[in-house]
């Protein structure tokens, strides 16, 4: 990371005053006055600034850092203390800091209730007079303004959960075509087993992975499938019934806990971390993972084999499949006293710093114009061309759950694959805490 200049002054080596005689010692310190280097004065040292980043870059801290040096070198004045979140959501990092009044100058942040309630209460500046907001796509804004109207991030990406494929594996298990319904992902996962392959790779270590892509999936299919027009509006009010009835949530956890117990993932697969999953699967030792666009920058080049991709068919047979589609997690501001400075490294993570993460990622970008020579992928640009069209989407649960509530989702979904919890008794936690958060108005 960039570090501001210092002005180093050499210490000259004098004898003791008391060895100098009287008049020698005046004249030298009237030679040190304030005129005495008036001809030939070096250069002044820049003032600096310097502003704390707290960001959420699981698979791309080295990028982070580069960003941060480059804007350092374009602003001299100002320096960057990139600090990276820990856990397993963004929100558990921001609100101990919310909370001790010492919110970073530049946050990651989610396009959720959460987020929107920081700007409304001032914690976090209104982005809307950005270059940066003005140039996010017109599609991804609505999910970065609160209801009173501040614009309060700028996202990292258009973001999808998708299964990418080994496609040597499925041709050698005599797997014709990526799956279209549950019944026929199941069929799929078994008939890779019999050929002697792991069918998954799933990051039991890391269930934040586990919540975009099969939680997220299960939510879509289960719950806003059935509630097309008002799911959102039944979680603020407390009025989505997951359990009773249809048992929409129990659905969710029951295909999770299914694939483990039927062994279609990789052995220890409750101990592997994100970068541990990724590698597996570009080492072709699984033939899917279940993973983010924002990852297609190293599972899209697996060594020796070519990946495809398809949408999750967490869908029943005969039903339409519903996308999970959305924005990633973003970039916002804090209102401190280093905010214009914030801004200032803002736009420069969004303009000329842009392409730095891009190319590593090599995610959608959120951009309508993207600055310098970026890389994408061709296939995941037609998936979310694909999954756009589709007639219902829903977004990433970190969009629409409340902040505790995605607190609580992560060890529930370690703890159904554990056993220690049932699908059913995880659907009731999930649906108290659901209608708790409602009723207390917490976001």
């Amino acid at each position: 990371m960039g570090k501001g200049k210092i002005k180093r002054i050499a210490a000259r080596a004098v004898s003791p005053a008391w060895r100098l005689p009287a008049t020698l010692l005046l004249c030298l310190l009237a030679a040190c006055g304030p005129d005495a280097d008036s001809d030939g004065a070096g250069p002044t040292a820049v003032a600096q600034t310097q502003i704390t980043a707290l960001v959420w870059a699981p698979d791309w801290p080295d990028e982070m850092h580069r960003i941060a040096d480059e804007f350092h070198r374009a602003h001299p004045d100002i320096s960057v203390d990139v600090q990276f979140m820990i856990g397993n959501s963004v929100e558990e990092n921001l609100k101990p800091k919310v909370a001790t009044r010492n919110l970073p100058d530049l946050v990651s942040v989610n396009p959720n209730a959460y987020s929107a309630e920081l700007a409304e209460q001032g914690v976090l500046a209104d982005l809307g007079g950005t270059a940066a907001w003005s140039n996010m796509l017109a599609s991804l804004k609505p999910d970065w303004t609160s209801r009173h109207g501040k614009h309060f991030g700028i996202s990292g990406g258009v973001a999808a959960t998708l299964i990418y494929y080994n496609k040597e594996m499925f041709k050698r298990a005599g797997i014709a075509a990526p799956p279209t319904h549950f019944e026929e992902f199941l069929a799929a996962c078994a008939a890779l087993k019999k050929a002697g392959f792991t069918p998954m790779v799933w990051t039991g270590a890391f269930p934040n992975t586990l919540a975009n892509g099969p939680f997220s999936f299960g939510f879509a299919n289960s719950v806003a499938a059935r509630h097309p027009h008002d799911w959102k509006q039944r979680i603020a009010d407390g009025s989505l019934d997951l359990v009773n009835g249809n048992g929409d949530a129990v659905d969710i956890f029951a295909k999770i806990k299914l694939i483990a117990d039927k062994g279609y993932l990789q052995r220890g697969y409750m101990n592997t971390s994100y970068d541990e999953g990724i590698q597996l699967f570009a080492d072709g030792k699984a033939a899917m993972a279940f993973q983010g666009t924002w990852s297609s920058g190293a599972l899209m080049h697996g060594k020796g084999f070519s990946t495809g991709v398809f949408v999750p068919p967490w869908n029943a047979r005969g039903k339409t499949v519903v996308p999970v589609l959305g924005s990633e997690t973003g970039f916002a501001v804090g209102n401190t006293r280093n905010k214009e400075a914030a801004l200032q490294f803002l736009e420069f993570i969004y303009g000329k710093g842009f392409a730095i993460q891009q190319n590593k990622r090599q995610n959608i970008p959120p951009l309508r114009q993207v600055g310098g020579k970026v890389v994408s992928d061709p296939q995941i640009d037609a998936y979310v061309r694909q999954v756009t069209q589709a007639p219902l989407t829903a977004p990433l649960y970190y969009s629409y759950l409340p902040t505790n509530t995605i607190d609580l989702l992560h060890p529930l979904l370690q703890e159904v694959l554990l056993g220690k919890t049932s699908p059913r008794q995880a659907a009731l936690t999930l649906d108290r805490s659901i209608r708790h958060e409602a009723r207390t108005e917490n976001k």
